[in-house]
């Protein structure tokens, strides 16, 4: 008996690989299509939202430079991301590595309760840091800020950090050992040349969070920390402002930059012979 041939299901298999890739690019293509539509209203100019635009203008951009109730919330919130990505790494670093390199009881534990704020609803996060930051008078304060989007993102951190250290070599670091170097330069040395793309890429995760964050945010800002992303919800709630056509475009524009600086950091996939 003729054992059957393997074209046809290798051909079926390419037929369904191509039909899931053409569902995957029509569900991206859904999903950006607000941002899609957007980008050529925030050239528009006039007083309102309008798609398709009249004509091409730069106004609303000016505007938002122009307006110091926009750009100063850009700032504080450039402020409060940087702020937030400093302390995040101070935070993950030495921690994925110890979780990392030692063993010990509760360890498991420790790591589960590191990813814990990613479980947690942004909502009761929200609550509980309002109530922990105004017992600690922080409350409209961009150190406050900084601290509660600290714990948003810390996770993030933790996870491409650890990422990294898991696909570091720890042989290298009991050569350094044997050869007389100590903790702190075996891990500035030989550990963060091996890890950097990944701390770079949680980095870059943990400042885009930040800077997005606004639910967290509208719990504990005030009129002295206001940061863009609660600017531009008050504003849709209070005024149609069509300056929200400009800032989501420079948004979008700051998420693309951040996404392709990630993409380029990932280690090229490995082509099957």
């Amino acid at each position: 008996m003729t054992p059957s041939s393997p074209y046809p299901a290798r051909g079926m298999r390419r037929t369904w690989n191509r039909c899931i890739t053409v569902l995957a690019w029509i569900g991206y293509f859904f999903l950006l299509l607000p941002s899609l539509v957007i980008v050529p209203i925030s050239f528009g100019g006039g007083q309102e939202l309008r798609f398709p635009p009249d004509s091409f203008s730069l106004d609303l951009f000016r505007r938002f430079f122009a307006e110091p109730a926009w750009w100063q919330a850009a700032v504080k919130s450039l402020i409060v991301a940087s702020a937030t990505t400093v302390m995040a790494l101070a935070v993950a670093l030495p921690g994925a590595y110890a979780l990392a390199r030692t063993r010990f009881r509760g360890r498991r534990l420790l790591e589960v309760l590191a990813i814990a704020p990613m479980l947690v609803p942004v909502v009761v996060l929200g609550l509980g840091m309002y109530m922990h930051l105004s017992a600690l008078a922080l409350v409209d304060t961009l150190a406050g800020v900084a601290l509660a989007h600290t714990v948003v993102v810390l996770p993030f951190m933790m996870v491409a950090v650890g990422s990294g250290l898991r696909q570091a070599d720890p042989a290298l670091e009991t050569v350094a050992t044997l050869m007389g170097a100590g903790p702190l330069r075996i891990f500035v040395e030989v550990v963060l040349p091996q890890i950097r793309p990944s701390v770079l890429v949680g980095v870059l995760f943990a400042f885009l969070i930040s800077f997005d964050e606004v639910v967290l945010s509208y719990f504990i800002t005030g009129p002295a920390s206001t940061t863009l992303p609660v600017k531009m919800y008050s504003a849709i709630r209070w005024e149609v402002s069509p300056v929200l056509a400009a800032v989501s475009t420079l948004l979008t524009g700051l998420s693309l930059a951040v996404c392709l600086m990630i993409i380029r950091l990932q280690p090229p996939t490995p082509r099957a012979d």
